[in-house]
């Protein structure tokens, strides 16, 4: 069984900078556990401290809870101890969720992270209960996921609050677009607030955020990781200007009308990086928003752009 991070004594306790990883699949639609490997390391390399596997942007909905567990074992062979690995586990039911992150558990993750349940749209005294559920079934720590554009219910503020006195639910991702509920619980809780939207990574970080969890960060890790260095380093000016150079992508990966899986896909495999199709319901990219993402990459990584003062 794994020891939760410590809540006071460590605010980043699944590091700064997560990539909600993609999962990759051959071009017949199967799972590419030798594409996620790849993939995953190379996250690594380039400056993520975690990855977030089986969420949102990792086809969460359409990938049964055998390969979800193959994916994680697969991940934490190639990445070993070099990255915290945080399991999506968010279903719409309380029981198939404590399932998946006693499976989660057992394959090697570090962590779980639970959305709110989807369509039946429970009250908030449910909600909660379903948190609660979750975190005292499971060994691992967990990070909410308050998204609520996705489930149709979002963890209001005084669930939250409740929710916080938990001593298994040390972690948030937040999706809300909430920035006063955010500021209250940096100010008044010890959770640890990870910003789920790209073009709030530095904003929340400024404000004592732990960091981000980023579907951007599968194109261009790096880049999204010297915003939080140079914030660290004192240079607040430049890391805005490194945030700001990052807005194409950001918005064309994320604000263009397609998911963000559908997006990310498109662009790893025309820079020849393991990715593979997305499965139905969504459909690929067309070749014109291809290449309009290749463009906004190609200008965030060119060399200039990397030496932004």
């Amino acid at each position: 069984m794994k020891t939760a991070p410590g809540r006071t004594a460590d605010r980043h306790p699944f590091g700064r900078a997560l990539c909600a990883m993609i999962t990759p699949f051959t071009e017949a639609g199967a799972l590419d556990l030798d594409g996620a490997r790849r993939l995953a390391a190379r996250l690594v390399d380039e400056g993520c401290d975690g990855l977030v596997l089986n969420g949102t942007t990792g086809e969460s909905p359409t990938t049964t809870d055998r390969e979800k567990a193959a994916l994680i074992r697969a991940v934490r062979e190639a990445v070993g101890d070099r990255a915290a690995l945080v399991a999506g586990v968010g279903t719409a039911a309380t029981r198939h969720t404590v399932e998946l992150a006693l499976a989660a558990e057992q394959a090697g993750a570090d962590a779980v992270l639970v959305a709110t349940p989807y369509y039946s749209r429970p009250p908030q005294d449910a909600v909660e209960a379903h948190f609660r559920t979750v975190a005292d079934a499971s060994g691992l720590p967990l990070m909410l996921y308050d998204v609520p554009a996705r489930t149709g219910t979002r963890i209001e503020p005084d669930t939250l609050l409740r929710l916080a006195g938990h001593p298994g639910i040390v972690a948030l991702k937040d999706c809300s677009n909430d920035f006063l509920t955010a500021q209250k619980l940096l100010s008044r809780t010890d959770l640890a607030l990870y910003a789920g939207c790209d073009e709030h990574n530095l904003a929340l970080y400024a404000l004592g955020a732990a960091g981000y969890i980023s579907t951007v960060a599968n194109l261009a890790p790096a880049p999204l990781r010297a915003v939080l260095d140079a914030f660290d380093a004192g240079e607040s000016a430049r890391a805005a200007r490194l945030q700001q150079r990052a807005t194409e992508l950001i918005e064309s990966t994320m604000a263009s009308g397609l998911p963000g899986t559908v997006t990310v896909k498109a662009l790893l495999g025309a820079l020849g990086l393991p990715a593979g199709p997305v499965r139905a319901p969504l459909l690929p990219a067309a070749p014109a928003r291809t290449e309009e993402l290749l463009a906004a990459y190609e200008r965030l990584t060119a060399p200039a752009a990397s030496a932004v003062r």
